[in-house]
């Protein structure tokens, strides 16, 4: 059973199940909500679910906003990219022997490729480059909050993630961290890691939760605000 509403000027499709609770999700990427509630739930308490709601769902549709402009980037000379929450501009060189990614300066962003690489090998490159930054600093944040909190990371990975900024495996205390944090401001993967440093100690996001974020990263809001930016 399904309907449509609009909170805020954003339109939420709504299921109706055979579920206990209303859930919530975002889909980024495509700019689409969508909310799932129990059949026998008032329309007036679905509005001010979402409502009370509506600056996470902003927030989380900004994120695909940032997707939709980075998929429309040629990789060519001129370009701005982001590295570490500062715009860099991107500067091609043709180069016959390898390819590489580096940093000149404090500006520039310098892509190294054979005459006639096509964009999707360019982005590539470029990716890589970003999960080769993220992999350095992670393992340094995972050493220097592990004996903070009491806890372990046995592995961690680096992925593309369209929803999420990091997920947590409890059970094999692995952590997944989005490969765009890389292109944010470090303080931003730092809380990341965190968080899902955090969970485990709490799986959910409870009023524990919040209170272990507080006691270990007290500004971690203000560091979460620079996500969507």
């Amino acid at each position: 059973m399904k309907s449509r509403l609009t909170v805020a000027g954003i339109t939420i499709d709504v299921t109706r199940k055979d579920i206990k609770n209303i859930n919530l999700r975002v889909y980024p990427a495509d700019g689409k909500v969508a909310i799932s509630c129990p059949y026998r739930t008032k329309p007036a308490k679905v509005i001010d679910f979402a409502t009370e709601k509506i600056s996470w769902i902003k927030k989380h549709l900004d994120r695909g906003k940032h997707y939709k402009r980075s998929e429309i980037n040629k990789f060519i000379t001129g370009e701005k990219h982001p590295v570490w929450g500062v715009e860099k501009e991107l500067r091609v060189i043709h180069f016959q022997n390898g390819r590489q990614v580096f940093l000149i300066g404090n500006n520039t962003l310098n892509l190294c490729v054979k005459t006639g690489t096509q964009i999707h090998h360019r982005k590539k490159l470029l990716q890589e480059w970003y999960r080769a930054e993220l992999k350095r600093e992670i393992p340094l944040l995972i050493s220097k909050w592990e004996p903070v909190m009491g806890v372990t990371v046995n592995e961690f990975g680096v992925k593309r993630m369209r929803t999420r900024w990091g997920t947590c495996n409890i059970r094999d205390k692995r952590i997944w961290l989005n490969l765009e944090l890389a292109k944010k401001d470090p303080v931003c993967l730092e809380f990341i890691v965190v968080h899902e440093m955090v969970h485990l100690l709490e799986r959910l996001h409870s009023k524990r939760f919040y209170y272990l974020m507080d006691h270990f990263l007290p500004d971690w809001m203000e560091r979460e605000k620079l996500l969507v930016l």
